[in-house]
C-alpha cells in the first residue's frame, strides 16, 4: 500500500507572483493564509496576470516582521515593502475571470512601482474582510469560498507526476511552472487523479476538478522567458476533453496548520 507525504507548500501571497516555501502553514477558510490575498489589476479592475505579462516570473515576494517585500530576481536595486494590512481605505471593483469582488487599494506608491515596472498603469490591490468569493457551485457542496485565485483555494500536484513529465522532456521544468499550493510524494505519476477525499493531519480535502493548463506553464520563473514547453509534450498525453490537465484543484473543510512531513491519508478514491 503507497504512504502518501506532504514534501512542498507554497504560497503566492501576490496573484503571478513569484511563490514562497513554507515550512508549516495555516489553512484558513480562502485557502493557505496569505495565498493570493493581494493582486494587480488594470484600470479596468481586471487581474494581470503572466500569460499576458510573462515579466511578473521575474518578482519574487517574501514576508518577514508583518511586511510583504517584492524584489526583482535579477536586479537587486528594484525592490518595494508594504504592511501585510496597509490599504487606502479606497474600493475596486475587480474581476478574475468571470468572479467579481471589492479589492481594497494598497497605496499610490506601490502602484506607481507597479506601473513602472510594467509600462502601463496598474493597481495593486488586497482582499476585502468583508468580501467573500464564492467557488463555482457546480464544484462546491457547502458555500466554500476562495481567496483572487482562479478557480479554487487550493491546487494539488504529485511529485511523480511532474518526474513523468521530466522524462518526456529535452530539458526538464521546475515544479514553480505548475504554481501549486501542495506537493506530496508517493505512488505513480498521476496517482492525485484517482483521489476523492483526504486528509492532512486534522484538515479534510476534497480533490473536486483536474487543474486544466494554459500557457503560463510555458514561461520560465527563473528567467522569465517564455516557450512552447511543457505545454506541447503534456498536450500529447493529458488531453481530456480537449483541455490539458495537470493536477488537481481542492476543496477543504475547517481551518487548522498543515506542515511538511504530514501523511496524506486517502479516505476515498474515485
Amino acid at each position: 500500500m503507497n504512504k502518501f507525504y506532504l514534501t512542498d507548500i507554497y504560497i503566492y501571497p501576490i496573484k503571478s507572483l513569484g511563490g514562497i516555501r513554507l515550512e508549516q502553514a495555516l489553512m484558513e477558510d480562502e485557502g493557505l493564509q496569505y495565498d493570493r490575498r493581494w493582486m494587480l489589476v488594470d484600470h479596468d479592475g481586471t487581474f494581470i496576470t503572466q500569460r499576458k505579462h510573462a515579466q511578473l516570473s521575474m518578482l519574487q515576494v517574501r514576508i518577514k516582521n508583518d511586511r510583504l517585500y517584492v524584489s526583482h530576481k535579477v536586479n537587486e536595486e528594484l525592490e518595494i515593502s508594504f504592511k501585510l494590512d496597509e490599504t487606502t481605505g479606497k474600493r475596486i471593483e475587480v474581476t478574475v475571470w468571470d468572479d467579481a469582488s471589492i479589492g481594497l487599494e494598497v497605496s499610490e506608491s506601490v502602484n506607481e512601482w507597479f506601473t513602472a515596472y510594467l509600462q502601463f498603469e496598474v493597481r495593486l490591490v488586497r482582499m476585502s474582510a468583508d468580501e467573500k468569493i464564492l467557488v463555482d457551485p457546480g464544484y462546491a457542496s457547502n458555500g466554500e469560498i476562495k481567496s483572487f485565485s482562479d478557480g479554487y483555494p487550493t491546487l494539488l500536484i504529485g511529485q511523480s507526476s511532474l518526474d513523468l513529465l521530466n522524462e518526456k522532456l529535452t530539458e526538464s521544468v521546475n515544479m514553480n511552472r505548475f504554481r501549486p499550493n501542495l506537493v506530496f510524494s508517493g505512488g505513480e505519476a498521476h496517482i492525485e487523479d484517482h483521489f476523492k477525499t483526504f486528509y492532512l493531519g486534522n484538515l479534510h480535502f476534497s480533490a473536486v476538478k483536474p487543474c486544466a493548463r494554459c500557457v503560463l506553464i510555458t514561461v520560465n520563473q527563473e528567467t522569465g522567458i517564455k516557450g512552447k514547453e511543457p505545454l506541447k509534450t503534456l498536450a500529447g498525453y493529458r488531453t481530456f476533453n480537449q483541455k490539458i490537465m495537470f493536477g488537481q484543484n481542492l476543496l477543504h473543510k475547517g481551518t487548522g496548520v498543515i506542515n511538511i512531513g504530514d501523511e496524506l491519508k486517502v479516505e476515498n478514491w474515485k
